[in-house]
């Protein structure tokens, strides 16, 4: 299972909604989101700000987070962005391996 961050932001009708039914009945429906596609939540946290939640879940592999992503953002009351996230020993693979770039004007 990898891991990745949904960071949530609220349209007007989805501002209502948590408004009518409380931040714990978000909760609820993102876990069950998250696992009727094989994941599972870690931490969801409500925010100041741009974003107004952070998921942090873990899933199976990019489709299903790509899945989550689009179920939430063509409900209308939300839009996502998926931030895949690598852990210490995936950037240490990803440093060790040997390609070849010749940056702009290089």
């Amino acid at each position: 299972m990898a891991k990745y961050l949904l960071e949530v932001s609220y349209t007007i009708d989805g501002i209502k909604g948590v408004k009518a039914e409380g931040g714990s009945a978000r909760v609820a429906a993102a876990t069950q989101l998250v696992e009727s596609l094989g994941g599972t939540v870690e931490s969801f946290y409500f925010a100041f700000g741009g974003t107004d939640a952070y998921v942090l879940a873990d899933f199976a592999d990019n489709a299903s987070a790509a899945a989550a992503g689009l179920a939430v953002s063509s409900g209308g009351g939300a839009t996502t962005r998926t931030v895949v996230l690598l852990t210490a020993q995936e950037i240490d693979a990803a440093a060790g391996k040997q390609s070849t770039y010749r940056p702009p004007g290089g």
